[in-house]
C-alpha cells in the first residue's frame, strides 16, 4: 500500500510524532503487502483522506516492516483501523469493512 498525497506513510520510527501527537484524529490502516483485503480497502481509505481533509489525518503502516506499533497495540489481523485521537486509540475496525462502518468509526473522532 503506497503513501499518497493524503495518506501518510507511517513508520516505528515517524509513528509517535506524526500520530499520537497529531493536533488532529489520526486514522491509522494497518496492513501489508499480502494481505487482499487490505489491498480492496485502500482505494476506500484513499477517498476518505480526501473528503476529510484538514479534519482528520490518515496513515498506512506496513505491519511486516514495521512491528513496533502492531506489537503495541496488539494488532493481530490486517487490516486493522485504529482511530487516534490526543494520542490515545478512540476507535478501531478489524477486517475489511464497508465504507459507511469506516465512517461511521471516523465520526467518534470528530
Amino acid at each position: 500500500m503506497a503513501a499518497s498525497e493524503n495518506v501518510i506513510h507511517i513508520t516505528d520510527a515517524n509513528f509517535d510524532n506524526q500520530v499520537l501527537k497529531s493536533s488532529q484524529p489520526f486514522l491509522l490502516d494497518l496492513s501489508a503487502e499480502w494481505c487482499q483485503p487490505c489491498k480492496a480497502l485502500a482505494p476506500v481509505i484513499e477517498e476518505l483522506a480526501t473528503e476529510y481533509t484538514g479534519k482528520v489525518r490518515f496513515g498506512n503502516l506496513d505491519v511486516d516492516h514495521n512491528p513496533r506499533v502492531p506489537n503495541q497495540f496488539q494488532v493481530r489481523s490486517m487490516p486493522t483501523l485504529l482511530l487516534f485521537s490526543g494520542g490515545n486509540v478512540i476507535g478501531q475496525l478489524i477486517g475489511a469493512h464497508p465504507r459507511q462502518r469506516i465512517v461511521d468509526l471516523i465520526a467518534k473522532g470528530l
